[in-house]
Protein backbone atom coordinates (compact mmCIF):
# COMPACT_ATOMS: atom_id res chain seq x y z
CA UNK A 1 0.00 0.00 0.00
CA UNK A 2 2.53 2.22 1.06
CA UNK A 3 5.67 3.62 -1.48
CA UNK A 4 8.97 1.54 -1.07
CA UNK A 5 10.87 4.43 -2.31
CA UNK A 6 10.46 6.26 1.67
CA UNK A 7 10.52 4.59 4.89
CA UNK A 8 7.35 3.59 5.90
CA UNK A 9 7.36 5.26 9.37
CA UNK A 10 7.19 8.65 7.40
CA UNK A 11 4.29 7.69 5.31
CA UNK A 12 2.48 6.61 8.34
CA UNK A 13 3.54 10.51 9.72
CA UNK A 14 2.39 12.63 6.68
CA UNK A 15 -1.34 10.59 6.89
CA UNK A 16 -1.32 10.64 10.85
CA UNK A 17 -0.31 14.51 9.82
CA UNK A 18 -3.07 14.97 7.19
CA UNK A 19 -5.15 14.46 9.79
CA UNK A 20 -4.82 17.84 11.20
CA UNK A 21 -6.07 19.78 7.99
CA UNK A 22 -8.76 18.54 7.74
CA UNK A 23 -10.04 18.58 11.07
CA UNK A 24 -9.28 22.55 11.37
CA UNK A 25 -10.86 23.14 8.14
CA UNK A 26 -14.05 21.31 9.91
CA UNK A 27 -13.52 23.26 13.12
CA UNK A 28 -13.62 26.27 11.11
CA UNK A 29 -16.89 25.52 9.42
CA UNK A 30 -17.83 24.99 13.03
CA UNK A 31 -17.09 28.38 14.77
CA UNK A 32 -18.58 29.92 11.43
CA UNK A 33 -21.59 28.48 13.18
CA UNK A 34 -22.72 26.37 10.08
CA UNK A 35 -25.35 23.77 11.44
CA UNK A 36 -23.94 20.76 11.33
CA UNK A 37 -20.70 21.76 9.81
CA UNK A 38 -18.19 20.15 11.41
CA UNK A 39 -18.89 16.64 10.60
CA UNK A 40 -20.72 17.82 6.95
CA UNK A 41 -16.81 18.83 5.84
CA UNK A 42 -15.27 16.49 8.27
CA UNK A 43 -17.54 14.03 6.71
CA UNK A 44 -16.63 15.14 3.05
CA UNK A 45 -13.32 14.91 3.17
CA UNK A 46 -13.17 11.84 4.54
CA UNK A 47 -15.39 10.50 1.94
CA UNK A 48 -13.09 12.09 -0.77
CA UNK A 49 -10.00 11.47 0.57
CA UNK A 50 -11.03 8.04 0.70
CA UNK A 51 -11.95 7.34 -2.90
CA UNK A 52 -8.70 9.57 -3.76
CA UNK A 53 -6.38 6.82 -2.00
CA UNK A 54 -8.30 3.78 -3.37
CA UNK A 55 -7.66 5.22 -6.82
CA UNK A 56 -4.04 5.85 -6.07
CA UNK A 57 -3.35 2.50 -4.61
CA UNK A 58 -4.82 0.77 -7.35
CA UNK A 59 -2.53 3.01 -9.87
CA UNK A 60 -5.61 5.18 -11.79
CA UNK A 61 -3.41 8.15 -11.22
CA UNK A 62 0.08 6.93 -12.72
CA UNK A 63 -0.03 7.54 -15.98
CA UNK A 64 1.82 10.84 -17.06
CA UNK A 65 -0.07 12.34 -18.76
CA UNK A 66 -0.68 16.62 -19.18
CA UNK A 67 -2.47 17.59 -17.45
CA UNK A 68 -1.92 15.19 -14.85
CA UNK A 69 -4.39 12.72 -14.26
CA UNK A 70 -4.78 13.20 -10.67
CA UNK A 71 -5.43 17.26 -11.36
CA UNK A 72 -7.97 16.45 -13.96
CA UNK A 73 -10.17 13.68 -11.47
CA UNK A 74 -9.50 15.62 -8.23
CA UNK A 75 -8.11 18.79 -7.85
CA UNK A 76 -10.23 20.46 -10.89
CA UNK A 77 -13.49 19.02 -9.36
CA UNK A 78 -13.10 19.93 -5.83
CA UNK A 79 -11.75 23.17 -7.19
CA UNK A 80 -15.33 23.74 -8.95
CA UNK A 81 -17.12 22.35 -5.79
CA UNK A 82 -15.09 24.88 -3.32
CA UNK A 83 -15.72 28.22 -5.83
CA UNK A 84 -19.94 27.06 -5.82
CA UNK A 85 -19.79 26.68 -2.00
CA UNK A 86 -18.07 29.80 -1.45
CA UNK A 87 -20.20 31.88 -3.66
CA UNK A 88 -23.65 30.16 -1.03
CA UNK A 89 -25.29 32.54 1.25
CA UNK A 90 -24.11 30.11 4.11
CA UNK A 91 -20.75 30.52 2.91
CA UNK A 92 -20.92 34.68 3.13
CA UNK A 93 -22.76 33.98 6.58
CA UNK A 94 -19.95 32.09 8.19
CA UNK A 95 -17.48 34.58 6.68
CA UNK A 96 -19.12 36.89 8.31
CA UNK A 97 -19.11 35.40 11.56
CA UNK A 98 -16.03 33.84 11.41
CA UNK A 99 -13.05 36.60 13.25
CA UNK A 100 -9.83 37.26 10.60
CA UNK A 101 -7.38 35.85 13.23
CA UNK A 102 -9.26 32.66 12.89
CA UNK A 103 -9.50 32.60 8.95
CA UNK A 104 -5.14 33.31 9.34
CA UNK A 105 -4.31 31.20 11.90
CA UNK A 106 -5.48 28.20 10.12
CA UNK A 107 -2.33 28.13 7.79
CA UNK A 108 -0.43 26.57 10.63
CA UNK A 109 -1.32 23.03 9.00
CA UNK A 110 0.95 24.31 6.17
CA UNK A 111 3.95 23.15 8.16
CA UNK A 112 2.93 20.04 6.13
CA UNK A 113 4.77 21.76 3.22
CA UNK A 114 8.00 20.41 4.97
CA UNK A 115 6.60 17.06 3.22
CA UNK A 116 8.31 18.18 -0.35
CA UNK A 117 11.46 19.08 0.98
CA UNK A 118 11.71 15.75 2.65
CA UNK A 119 10.62 13.92 -0.42
CA UNK A 120 13.49 16.30 -2.52
CA UNK A 121 16.04 14.83 0.50
CA UNK A 122 15.05 10.82 -0.97
CA UNK A 123 15.32 12.23 -4.02
CA UNK A 124 11.80 11.80 -5.50
CA UNK A 125 11.14 15.40 -6.28
CA UNK A 126 12.71 17.96 -8.61
CA UNK A 127 14.73 20.57 -6.60
CA UNK A 128 13.44 23.65 -7.60
CA UNK A 129 9.82 22.69 -7.46
CA UNK A 130 10.67 21.02 -3.93
CA UNK A 131 12.66 23.44 -2.14
CA UNK A 132 10.75 26.72 -3.43
CA UNK A 133 6.80 24.64 -2.73
CA UNK A 134 7.89 23.57 1.04
CA UNK A 135 9.84 27.15 1.79
CA UNK A 136 6.90 28.93 0.96
CA UNK A 137 4.42 26.91 2.73
CA UNK A 138 6.50 27.16 5.83
CA UNK A 139 6.82 30.62 5.04
CA UNK A 140 3.39 30.92 5.03
CA UNK A 141 2.45 28.88 7.97
CA UNK A 142 5.03 30.08 10.37
CA UNK A 143 4.03 33.83 9.29
CA UNK A 144 0.49 33.44 10.04
CA UNK A 145 1.31 32.83 13.86
CA UNK A 146 2.54 36.46 13.59
CA UNK A 147 0.04 37.84 11.46
CA UNK A 148 -3.17 37.23 14.01
CA UNK A 149 -1.26 38.22 16.80
CA UNK A 150 -1.02 41.44 15.60
CA UNK A 151 -4.84 41.60 14.67
CA UNK A 152 -5.56 39.52 17.99
CA UNK A 153 -4.19 43.26 19.22
CA UNK A 154 -5.57 45.63 17.02
CA UNK A 155 -2.12 47.04 16.02
CA UNK A 156 -2.45 49.79 13.47
CA UNK A 157 -0.52 48.04 10.76
CA UNK A 158 -2.60 44.94 11.26
CA UNK A 159 -4.93 45.23 8.50
CA UNK A 160 -2.03 45.74 6.01
CA UNK A 161 0.06 43.04 6.62
CA UNK A 162 -2.88 40.71 6.58
CA UNK A 163 -3.40 41.97 2.95
CA UNK A 164 0.63 41.33 2.23
CA UNK A 165 0.56 38.23 4.18
CA UNK A 166 -2.50 36.55 2.22
CA UNK A 167 -1.31 37.76 -1.42
CA UNK A 168 2.08 35.76 -0.83
CA UNK A 169 0.21 32.67 0.76
CA UNK A 170 -2.08 32.73 -2.43
CA UNK A 171 0.60 33.40 -4.99
CA UNK A 172 2.54 31.08 -3.87
CA UNK A 173 -0.15 28.00 -3.72
CA UNK A 174 -0.96 29.02 -7.28
CA UNK A 175 3.19 28.81 -8.68
CA UNK A 176 3.29 25.82 -6.47
CA UNK A 177 0.55 24.69 -8.77
CA UNK A 178 1.50 25.97 -11.99
CA UNK A 179 5.14 24.26 -11.60
CA UNK A 180 3.83 21.25 -10.63
CA UNK A 181 2.08 21.46 -14.79
CA UNK A 182 5.79 22.94 -15.66
CA UNK A 183 7.68 19.80 -14.52
CA UNK A 184 5.21 17.43 -15.33
CA UNK A 185 5.98 18.79 -19.10
CA UNK A 186 9.55 18.86 -18.77
CA UNK A 187 9.46 15.11 -17.44
CA UNK A 188 7.50 14.03 -20.34
CA UNK A 189 9.28 15.74 -23.22
CA UNK A 190 13.27 15.16 -21.43
CA UNK A 191 12.68 11.86 -19.45
CA UNK A 192 13.79 13.77 -16.27
CA UNK A 193 12.40 13.39 -12.88
CA UNK A 194 9.01 15.46 -12.47
CA UNK A 195 6.33 15.21 -10.01
CA UNK A 196 5.37 11.82 -10.56
CA UNK A 197 5.86 10.72 -6.98
CA UNK A 198 2.86 13.03 -5.97
CA UNK A 199 0.00 10.60 -6.82
CA UNK A 200 1.35 7.54 -4.67
CA UNK A 201 -0.63 6.93 -1.19
CA UNK A 202 -0.82 8.88 0.56
CA UNK A 203 1.20 11.46 -1.20
CA UNK A 204 -1.65 11.96 -3.31
CA UNK A 205 -3.54 13.82 -0.78
CA UNK A 206 -1.49 16.85 -1.36
CA UNK A 207 -2.46 17.81 -5.38
CA UNK A 208 -5.71 16.13 -4.32
CA UNK A 209 -6.76 18.46 -1.45
CA UNK A 210 -4.35 21.39 -0.69
CA UNK A 211 -4.45 23.73 -3.99
CA UNK A 212 -8.35 23.91 -4.04
CA UNK A 213 -8.34 24.57 -0.33
CA UNK A 214 -5.55 26.87 0.14
CA UNK A 215 -6.95 28.76 -2.30
CA UNK A 216 -10.76 28.80 -1.10
CA UNK A 217 -9.00 29.74 2.68
CA UNK A 218 -6.96 32.78 1.44
CA UNK A 219 -10.01 33.55 -1.15
CA UNK A 220 -12.10 34.22 2.74
CA UNK A 221 -9.55 36.20 4.03
CA UNK A 222 -9.64 38.74 1.00
CA UNK A 223 -13.81 38.94 1.66
CA UNK A 224 -13.31 39.14 5.18
CA UNK A 225 -10.98 42.02 4.90
CA UNK A 226 -12.93 43.80 1.99
CA UNK A 227 -16.07 43.74 4.33
CA UNK A 228 -14.11 45.18 7.33
CA UNK A 229 -12.53 47.94 5.22
CA UNK A 230 -16.35 48.98 4.32
CA UNK A 231 -17.62 48.78 8.10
Amino acid sequence: MFSYQIPIFFSILFLLAFLFPILMVARLAKKGKIKNGFWLVLGFYIIYLIIVSVASINGFFDTVMLPPKIVVTTTLPLAVFVTIIFSTKICKKANAILKLEYLVKIHIFRLIGVTFIILYLYDLLPPVFALCAGIGDLLTAISSVFVAKAIRNNKSYARKLTLIWNTFGLVDIIITSAMAIIFTKISMDNTVQGVEFLVEFPFCFIPAFAPPTIIFLHLLVFRKLSWLKKA
